[in-house]
């Protein structure tokens, strides 16, 4: 599964912070700290657009293939038209602004930031503040799927529904001892997976009724010859569309690891990349998984290799034979 890097006539100046497809296209939208937000068709191998702005990009989000949104350094979250590359501000927080998502079901687009509050905003409105709630501490990572709005605070998973963001529903905590990195929903909406800043991943499925579906924990890396574990900050987690058990994780050592959640194994490696892997996402047809090369501020070591995008194809009846223990 060799993968093919995305060309950019000017590079990538700085860490990539996210990837994300279109739920509708191979268009990718990618943030980064060069303060520019780009849109890539896969498909064409073009660049789209390079919309620069005046901040770090922290994160994105598609609201449609005309629109974008992104929560920036400068605590702006910034909408796009992505045919012209025209921006306006949508609103702020008072402190960086980091994590942003959109509903379809409900037309808000939803903020996070470090000032320890959510945010919700109406995006059928130019500034359209429709809710703001301060949370104890600065939320790590965020997530929505459908009306289940993911919190990650600390070592917690708080879970809201969009309809009513006052108190979470479930306030779980996610059996980690260290930071939450990120924070992902499975394919089918029944649970999520957090991945820590020390190397493991959590697997929780709140929303099955599937007595099957139980929780659980696990290292990606084995321990090491004296008997300790590896710590490697798991950056992001991806699920496969399609086939919902299986899932990739990208670590700050640069590998992107594929697991099986139900026969709870992993299954195989890509090849290492030359920096730490910062962000993953897979296409709406299952068929194309994006990985996002870059050093991520974490580590005071870290080689500043400069920024790659690469795409890799996948063969869905590839991941389901080794799944069942049958390599072609």
């Amino acid at each position: 599964m060799e993968g093919v890097n995305l060309k950019f006539e000017n590079p990538i100046g700085d860490a990539i912070t996210r990837v994300r497809f279109s739920p509708r296209s191979n268009n990718l939208l990618i943030s980064s700290w060069d303060s520019s937000l780009r849109l890539y068709d896969v498909d064409s191998s073009v660049l789209r657009l390079e919309a620069p702005t005046e901040a770090a990009l922290f994160d994105c989000c598609f609201q449609n293939e005309k629109v974008a949104f992104t929560a920036d350094s400068d605590c702006l979250l910034r909408r796009y038209d992505l045919h012209s590359g025209v921006h306006d501000v949508m609103g702020n927080h008072d402190d960086l602004a980091t994590c942003v998502e959109y509903s379809d079901e409900t037309c808000q687009v939803i903020t996070a930031g470090w000032d320890k509050k959510i945010m919700s905003w109406d995006a059928r409105m130019a500034k359209a503040l429709g809710y703001s709630k301060v949370l104890a501490a600065e939320v790590d990572s965020m997530s929505l799927s459908g009306l289940n709005l993911m919190v990650a605070v600390g070592a917690s998973v708080n879970l809201y529904d969009l309809r009513n963001l006052d108190k979470p529903f479930q306030a779980k905590e996610s059996c980690m001892n260290n930071r939450i990195r990120c924070l992902r929903p499975t394919p089918n909406s029944t649970g999520f997976a957090v991945g820590s800043v020390d190397g493991r991943v959590a697997l929780e499925f709140p929303f099955s009724s599937n007595s099957v579906d139980m929780g659980y924990i696990f290292r990606c890396h084995p321990k090491l010859k004296d008997s300790r574990y590896h710590l490697v900050s798991v950056n992001d987690i991806v699920f496969n569309p399609f086939v919902c058990s299986i899932f990739f994780t990208g670590d700050n050592e640069g590998y992107v690891t594929t697991w099986d959640a139900r026969g709870r194994r992993r299954l195989f490696e890509l090849p290492r990349y030359p920096n730490s892997v910062a962000s993953l996402a897979y296409n709406h047809e299952g068929g194309i998984l994006a990985v996002a090369s870059s050093h991520t501020y974490q580590e005071a070591n870290e080689i500043e290799v400069p920024p790659q995008v690469i795409i890799h194809k996948i063969d869905e009846s590839y991941i389901r034979s080794v799944s069942a223990g049958k390599r072609k």
